[in-house]
């Protein structure tokens, strides 16, 4: 994923250990060669440690209650995680539909899903979009969402409402698209814009009349003097 701004300039290193799985995986904060703060996993996986220094206002929790957030997101149904989207596209007026094809794709709707590059939850946030954003805690699915919700506005905003261009940046960063002055030639980036447009576009998905933009349903309707009139719900 693509959030791209500098959590620290000093580089910080904290490893998490959790258990995924019968083997434990670790997830580490670590600063890559363009001086850029990110989460990684680990390998191979090491003794968890509790974190020695961190990024201002960011969510790093010990062994224990990284395990225990992660355990609650899990609890999340589907209705509840509807709820969360609803809510998000009301608040920011965005589609719904697109909100539910970019979970679909990200996450799978799993608000527990954390990736091998550290992004988190159902809108698969990483941390330098999280601060960006406000996010105290990257496991609450209120939170992930509502900051989701509000980077893909933002980028729906800056590149004019043109989807593609956003979708990519929401995938490699803005700064990636900016440079190749359009979709980047990753095949995992291409492959992701034409997946989350699949999914919105499809039948049944929802997909609201007016645009990306104002979850709002166009009306047609025929005037008194028999004009045909398009009016918001």
């Amino acid at each position: 994923m693509g959030k791209r701004s500098a959590i620290s300039t000093a580089i910080v290193l904290v490893s998490l250990g959790f258990a995924a799985s019968p083997s434990r995986a670790q997830i580490s904060l670590v600063q890559n060669f363009d001086g850029r703060s990110i989460y990684v996993s680990a390998e191979p996986p090491a003794k968890a440690k509790l974190a020695t220094a961190k990024p201002k206002d960011i969510y790093l929790p010990a062994e224990q209650t990284f395990l225990g957030r992660k355990h609650e997101a899990m609890s999340l149904d589907r209705n509840g995680a509807e709820a969360l989207v609803k809510e998000a596209a009301e608040r920011h007026r965005i589609d719904p539909a697109l909100i539910r094809a970019v979970i679909e794709t990200e996450s799978g709707w799993n608000a527990a899903a954390v990736s091998r590059k550290g992004a988190v939850g159902l809108m698969q946030l990483v941390p330098t979009t999280a601060q960006r954003y406000g996010v105290k805690d990257l496991f609450s699915p209120k939170q992930n969402v509502d900051a989701g919700v509000r980077y893909l506005k933002a980028l729906l905003e800056r590149y004019n409402g043109n989807l593609e261009l956003a979708l990519a940046a929401y995938n490699a960063g803005e700064g990636a698209v900016d440079r190749a002055r359009g979709v980047p030639a990753y095949r995992e980036t291409r492959n992701y814009v034409q997946r989350v447009q699949d999914a919105f576009y499809r039948p049944g998905s929802g997909r609201l009349e007016g645009g990306l933009f104002g979850a709002r349903r166009i009306r047609k309707e025929t005037d008194t003097n028999g004009r045909t009139v398009f009016t918001n719900d």
